[in-house]
């Protein structure tokens, strides 16, 4: 896995305090919610997909207990068809295995190719937290902090509406 250090690196390097928590593998936002009871953070679901020609990568944020259908996704977003992408991708793009998307392996993406869309109900969440890049640990920070992470990455991103 690529990129936890870095993860670590890069929100001290911008003053982002956050909280770490360690817990057992949790490849699923259903096992990782079994772990992170006690976060006072909003866990996310984090979700990446590829377009129909394979040359664009997205990566949809939204709270962890929603859900969507891919052709409702679709329709929010203007992407055309979009279908989850490859682990190869994945690694490609974001240096992560599955059970590990985070919006922190954007941290790997030097060539800003991964585009984010958030779902603007996280804007009012005082805490997000997300997989350190590692789905053995959690981290918790506030929300204005993410979206400094944000920023700093490079990657475009937008807030949409997604339910």
């Amino acid at each position: 896995m690529i990129g936890q250090e870095k993860v670590y690196e890069t929100l001290e390097a911008l003053g982002i305090p956050y909280e770490y928590f360690e817990h057992p593998e949790a490849p699923t936002v259903e096992l990782a919610l079994r772990y992170c009871q006690n976060l006072d953070s909003t866990h996310c679901k984090n979700l990446f997909f590829r377009n129909h020609k394979g040359d664009r990568h997205y990566l949809v944020i939204l709270r962890c207990d929603r859900s969507l259908a891919i052709h409702d996704l679709e329709q929010k977003l203007r992407q055309g068809k979009l279908s989850f992408a490859s682990d190869r991708r994945m690694m490609k793009y974001l240096g992560l295995r599955p059970g590990s998307v985070s919006p922190f392996g954007l941290v790997n993406d030097v060539e800003h190719h991964v585009y984010v869309f958030l779902d603007e109900n996280l804007r009012d969440t005082a805490k997000l937290s997300f997989h350190p890049n590692d789905n053995r640990a959690s981290l918790s920070i506030r929300t204005e902090d993410f979206v400094r992470f944000m920023d700093s990455t490079g990657n475009g991103y937008e807030w949409v509406k997604l339910y």
